[in-house]
């Protein structure tokens, strides 16, 4: 895994090429760990621009068969060479092979931590890793749309699933601390929200907590992509300012 200094010196100069972009709450920002924060996906831009605004660093939540060498030129020729880049068979095939022996390692490095949705026992190692980093005073950033659900129509955000609330109840039992909760909002204008902080509740049923926390995260983030887009109602109606 890189050092700290050479991970910001990277996503500093992918903030150069590929984001250059406004990170508005900033007063919202913990001055230190640990936390987690919560963001829509926004294709394949999310990530890079989260790394590349948020001062700290963060260990994101990553698709398990991004980082498995095997799988990951697959998946990127169906998740980015076909689906972002419209490429056809065989291009997009050689493309993507080439890009996974870059991005598995370059994962890795990062402090990626793989999810492997649908496998309870490999969910757990994705639990037991973050809480690892978490239990150092570690920030995760986690994108938890689902990808069962079709598209929001006005935002683009998928309905999330509230798996990663699971952190906040394990860190309660493992050391009595609150974890806190952080939504982002990313926005295609270049733009990411940073919203208030909201603790985990150990008085709650955790059933209800876990529903509570995935709720709010997901309502914020959708209210401030709207706020974000210069949305307004009109006659009952969401329409786009144009500016």
């Amino acid at each position: 895994m890189m050092r700290d200094s050479l991970y910001h010196t990277l996503v500093g100069a992918l903030d150069l090429v590929l984001w250059g972009g406004k990170l508005e709450g900033r007063q919202n920002l913990p001055p230190n760990g640990p936390a987690v924060f919560i963001a829509n996906h926004l294709d394949a831009t999310g990530p890079i621009a989260c790394c590349c605004s948020l001062p700290m660093r963060v260990y994101p939540w990553s698709v398990g068969d991004m980082m498995d060498p095997g799988l990951a030129a697959d998946y990127l020729n169906k998740d980015f060479c076909e689906k972002t880049l419209h490429l056809k068979p065989p291009l997009g095939v050689y493309i993507s092979r080439w890009l996974s022996k870059i991005t598995v390692p370059m994962f890795h490095s990062l402090g990626c931590i793989p999810v492997h949705k649908g496998d309870y026992r490999r969910m757990q190692e994705t639990l037991s890793i973050s809480m690892g980093l978490l239990r150092q005073g570690k920030f995760l950033l986690i994108f938890p749309e689902d990808p069962n659900f079709d598209v929001d129509e006005i935002t683009g955000i998928k309905h999330f699933q509230h798996t990663f609330a699971r952190l906040g109840e394990i860190y309660y039992e493992e050391t009595g601390g609150r974890l806190g909760f952080f939504p982002l909002a990313i926005h295609p204008r270049n733009i990411i929200k940073v919203g208030e902080l909201v603790f985990y509740d150990p008085f709650n049923k955790i059933s209800m907590e876990r529903q509570r926390i995935k709720d709010l995260m997901e309502s914020e983030i959708h209210r401030m992509y709207l706020m974000l887009g210069n949305y307004r109602v009109e006659s009952g109606v969401l329409t786009l300012e144009r500016k």
